[in-house]
């Protein structure tokens, strides 16, 4: 590999944003990517206004609207990001789907705090008329697009087995005691939507949870390990410690997140640049092929946070422009949702589980 192809960016960098929340996504990894990528954030509306003010002040957003029904109201804004809690995200969408002035949303990951309402949401937007998107962005993490590309040009042959181990501690938001999830919902979902996103709809998975010692809002997820099963063979594992030992409690702390692909012909492995001190630090891969005397290690300059967040918005944006469905199209996410829907009820009734099965 010479070069890592760029993911697409849009020609028209004048498509004017609206943005639904202001808190620490959108100040620290939105704001700053679409600044860098030189998009057009022309609004933003928050449950606090007083935050939404200091956001945009901080960003130089020109407009900021007292209510989330205002910015709704603005018809010349093109595209809404809508980055607020996952239980308060179909309300939106139906509200922008109502006024039938945008041309598309980005939403947070996960779309809905269960597959009823995700499926909801798609639904509103399709009959509206407008393009859907989900925010999952770690596709979009430097390593993990390193991988997509040796996946999708054949350099590790035929997939045999991958990993994802996550020994990190999150920021844990307020919100999130309201999901009663502190790792499937909310990381893991990026994760096994990352094993969706290089090898297809796993046939089974099995997910064996218990409690974090550490979070104090109620849970049953703050462990998890989640293997997913194909019918051709191949296997992957999620692992999702949020504990990682005691080490906020006095010991030594061993803070990260890897990934692992092995393959009929070669081996790659990635760690991501979160979690870690300083934040932004930027990921890192290595792999090699049979033949290949040493491992090749390219020098990537970004990270997961805020870089990703760009790219996301950008494979929209370039939906837009081409009429073509986005990269991560809500219809397609609906895969992701029964993936995490059946790692929960796997683990609560210790069974593999089939993602198709799940339902409305």
């Amino acid at each position: 590999m010479t070069s890592l192809p760029l993911p697409p960016r849009p020609q028209n960098l004048a498509t004017k944003i609206g943005i639904l929340g202001s808190g620490f996504i959108v100040n620290d990894c939105h704001l700053p990517s679409y600044r860098t990528a030189g998009f057009n954030v022309a609004a933003i509306a928050s449950r606090n206004p007083d935050n939404a003010a200091k956001v945009a002040a901080a960003h130089d957003i020109p407009t900021t609207y007292p209510t989330f029904e205002a910015l709704l109201d603005d018809p010349t804004i093109e595209v809404l990001d809508i980055a607020v809690p996952p239980q308060f995200q179909l309300e939106l969408i139906k509200a922008a789907c109502q006024r039938g002035t945008a041309k598309a949303i980005l939403a947070q990951k996960p779309l809905a705090l269960n597959y009823t309402d995700a499926v909801a949401a798609v639904e509103a937007c399709e009959a509206a008329g407008i393009t859907l998107s989900v925010n999952q962005n770690m596709r979009y993490d430097p390593s993990v697009r390193v991988a997509t590309h040796l996946l999708e040009s054949g350099q590790l042959g035929d997939a045999i087995f991958a990993t994802i181990d996550m020994r990190g501690i999150p920021h844990w938001q307020p919100w999130q005691a309201d999901t009663g999830s502190a790792s499937l919902r909310i990381m893991s979902i990026h994760h096994l939507d990352c094993m969706r996103h290089w090898f297809g709809n796993p046939d089974r998975v099995y997910c064996s949870t218990r409690p974090d010692p550490r979070t104090t809002f109620p849970h049953s997820d703050g462990i998890c390990t989640t293997i997913l099963e194909y019918d051709t063979g191949m296997r992957a594992v999620v692992v999702d410690d949020v504990w990682t030992g005691p080490a906020r409690e006095g010991c030594p702390a061993d803070i990260r997140i890897e990934w692992r692909i092995e393959g009929l012909d070669g081996l790659a492995i990635g760690e991501i640049g979160w979690c870690q001190d300083p934040y932004t630090t930027p990921s890192a891969v290595r792999f090699a092929r049979k033949g290949d005397a040493d491992f090749t290690a390219p020098d990537l300059k970004e990270s997961w946070f805020p870089d990703a967040f760009a790219d996301t918005m950008g494979q929209l944006l370039v939906a837009i422009e081409s009429g073509e469905p986005p990269a991560i199209a809500a219809r397609d996410n609906l895969h992701t949702l029964a993936l995490v829907e059946a790692a929960v009820l796997s683990a609560i009734e210790h069974r593999a589980i089939d993602p198709a099965t799940i339902s409305p």
